[in-house]
């Protein structure tokens, strides 16, 4: 293949896998909100199989269905039929999914589901198959081809199929009214949890550690507070511990660019006054979001009063995994 015709093709499957999804638009009908509606009131689980390329979409679906609120467990059909058909009641519901709605498997499995009058979910690409005829809703995910040129492996109805699970879970999330702390309370781990969950409080300077020197302190002394506490930064606070501004390395670099004796001047000579500053129970993400806005690489945490109680550091929001959207 030349590089041309190499080009061509790949945008000729992602076109053939795309106009497979366009489709499923026009699919959904009053099954789908049955389906919803059916999946959000269960007392049981939501359980999907499927064999080969289709059982790898349902782990796939599982897993949204989990990260998003939806109890979902995967069952494998063959070992369904020699054992794990003991984790499934009659309150859960089934989602099968096949491209001919005739997989041997499937089939043999649904019988046995039949007589567990367990409800049944078809996502198939065939309604007139045996699955098709015999389960409780039908979810149209046919495709007029596979993007394979033989037609053979799939591709554009395991696509199809990911999608109309995808549209199941994020139905279900918005009719549960799912929220992102619910969402942070299932994603604990990585920078995902991290920005979703992750507060100031939990992650600033504080108590000893937080550098705070009054107006009138020597230049001298607080530089020294800065180095001490190795921030770059120290806040300066009035005589009644209110914050009223900050003292950075640049402020100094600055100050010497115009006059090199400062042994007769105060953090207030040199200080940036009305300084950016952020709350403790703010998320340490907004932090993060606040810092690349301004330009600055810490904030001051303050509290009600606008008396100093921490400090924040973009390397050390840097240096847990936390990052941008």
């Amino acid at each position: 293949m030349t590089d041309k015709e190499i080009l061509e093709k790949g945008k000729q499957v992602i076109k053939l896998e795309s106009e497979a999804i366009a489709d499923l638009y026009n699919f959904l009908d009053d099954e789908f909100i049955k389906a919803v509606k059916i999946i959000s009131q269960t007392k049981g689980r939501v359980i999907i199989t499927g064999l080969g390329k289709s059982g790898l979409i349902a782990r796939k679906i599982v897993a949204t269905f989990n990260s998003t609120g939806t109890a979902a467990v995967y069952l494998h059909p063959t070992d369904a039929l020699h054992g794990d058909l003991g984790m499934v009641r009659s309150e859960d519901v089934l989602i099968l999914i096949s491209k001919s709605g005739n997989t041997e498997e499937l089939v043999n499995l649904m019988l046995m589901l039949k007589r567990m009058n367990v409800t049944l979910i078809g996502m198939l690409g065939e309604e007139n198959s045996k699955i098709g005829r015999e389960c409780d809703i039908f979810l149209n995910v046919y495709v007029k081809e596979e993007a394979c040129p033989h037609d053979l492996a799939p591709t554009s109805s395991s696509t199809a199929a990911l999608v109309m699970g995808d549209a199941l879970a994020i139905t279900l999330l918005e009719l549960k009214g799912f929220t992102t702390d619910d969402f942070a309370f299932l994603h604990p781990g990585g920078s995902l949890g991290k920005r979703l969950s992750l507060k100031i409080s939990e992650i600033m300077y504080k108590g000893k550690n937080v550098p705070i020197v009054n107006e009138d302190t020597s230049l001298k002394d607080a530089i020294l507070e800065m180095t001490s506490k190795r921030l770059g930064v120290t806040s300066v606070v009035d005589k009644n511990g209110n914050l009223t501004g900050v003292l950075t390395d640049g402020d100094l670099r600055r100050l010497l660019e115009k006059q090199s004796d400062i042994k007769n001047l105060v953090a207030k000579n040199a200080m940036s006054k009305n300084p950016k500053t952020i709350k403790a129970e703010f998320l340490a993400s907004f932090a993060l979001q606040q810092m690349e806005n301004f330009k600055i690489t810490s904030l001051v945490v303050v509290d009600d009063d606008n008396k100093p109680v921490g400090i924040i550091h973009l390397h050390d929001l840097i240096e847990i995994g936390l990052q941008r959207r």
